[in-house]
């Protein structure tokens, strides 16, 4: 069979939205190096025991899968609820969960509900680079205002932004990626507040409803002590939602999961964006297999926290050329460090040496993954040689 070779073929000019054209599509680097700490993965693979059981759940799953899943999993909206319920003390019902191929798309449908054609999406600067991404993608108009010095959020400055803009949506990511920086619930429920009370108007004038505020949670479980969760807003704030993932704190970065909760109302106007049967029977069982060992899967975020905790303070004691680095405080699983004016010659010198970061967030600053005790020793002796500290 003679294969086709369109190297001399004449090219079509394809009619890309113009939004979309001259982009090249996300994704952080993926290098075979030993040490991987450049898109905050948790190090500890599933222990055989949970290995078992989720392949004994999804074994059950493929013998089904001549079927369609269950398009609305509330098993499995039941028991995202009760984890919620033990992590963070708060009791929902299974109807204000949802849940989807990653937070990544539970984003997606959180903007084709609410966004599009002549409304904004509105967040705080720097951020997860994807959420500008998700605006582009449904038409929807991308607004930012910067955070502060410390990468805090100006909640003042954040409402009159609001008030001015009446935005459709507010994205706040809460430990913010990429700076690890938490919101208070104190300044969360003033942003909701503020977004219930402005207006969001079609193109041709007409009044839509109220604005939506979501704050992305995806590393919340790793939150310092004393750092609550956005969830205990949500009995007050009907506009507001929570999202979370089971990539980072569960290590399941490759099964993608991700869920969110709210209202019920808002619940229901992702059920009407979301494709036909989404959630697939084998991940579906995979979560819920999962989620029975939450305890087991979770048991080394508290080593992770402690590790995060040692690393801003071993950079802290760090000085190049006599100058202290700029170690932000974090409470997610990961560290943004600085400046360097030279910050990709620094990866790139990691890197040489096996150690992969990320060149991520304002100029100057790299972001490392918290690893295991081996891999930060690693990534120290490294960073020191590179770096000259």
């Amino acid at each position: 069979m003679a294969l086709l070779d369109d190297s001399s073929t004449p090219h079509a000019r394809l009619p890309v939205r113009p939004e979309h054209a001259g982009f090249a599509p996300y994704g952080a680097p993926q290098l075979d190096v030993p040490i991987l700490l450049n898109v905050n993965e948790n190090p500890y693979p599933p222990d055989d025991d949970v290995v078992r059981s989720v392949a004994a759940d999804v074994a059950d799953a493929v013998r089904g899968l001549n079927r369609y899943p269950d398009r609305d999993f509330l098993p499995l909206r039941s028991d995202l609820a009760d984890f919620l319920a033990r992590e963070s003390g708060v009791r929902l019902v299974p109807e204000q969960l949802w849940a989807a191929n990653g937070s990544n798309e539970i984003m997606l449908h959180v903007m084709q509900a609410f966004g599009g054609p002549g409304r904004a999406a509105l967040s705080f600067a720097p951020t997860y680079s994807m959420y500008p991404e998700y605006a582009r993608d449904t038409a929807t108009r991308w607004l930012t205002i910067p955070r502060r010095d410390d990468f805090s959020l100006d909640v003042d400055a954040a409402v009159e932004a609001i008030e001015t803009s009446a935005p459709a949506v507010v994205l706040i990511a809460s430990p913010n990626n990429p700076t690890g920086t938490a919101m208070t619930l104190e300044g969360i429920a003033r942003i909701a507040e503020a977004a219930a009370r402005v207006t969001v108007r079609d193109p041709d004038g007409t009044a839509a409803g109220c604005g939506v505020v979501v704050v992305d949670e995806a590393y919340g479980e790793f939150r310092r002590t004393g750092t609550p969760s956005a969830l205990e807003l949500l009995g007050a704030h009907p506009n507001l939602a929570v999202s979370r993932t089971m990539s980072k704190a569960f290590a399941l970065a490759g099964a993608r999961v991700g869920y969110l909760a709210a209202s019920v109302d808002l619940v229901d106007a992702l059920r009407v964006v979301r494709l036909p049967y989404h959630l697939s029977g084998v991940t579906q069982a995979v979560a819920r297999a999962a989620l029975r060992h939450a305890d087991v899967l979770l048991a080394q975020v508290d080593e992770l926290r402690a590790r995060r905790d040692e690393t801003v303070a071993w950079l802290r004691r760090q000085t190049r050329a006599g100058v202290p680095l700029d170690v932000v405080e974090s409470d997610a699983n990961f560290v943004l460090f600085g400046r360097f004016d030279d910050r990709a010659e620094i990866w790139q010198g990691l890197l040489d040496r096996g150690v992969l970061i990320r060149v991520v967030g304002p100029d100057g600053y790299l972001r490392v993954s918290i690893g295991t005790a081996e891999e930060m020793t690693v990534f120290r002796s490294a960073l020191v040689e590179v770096a000259g500290l």
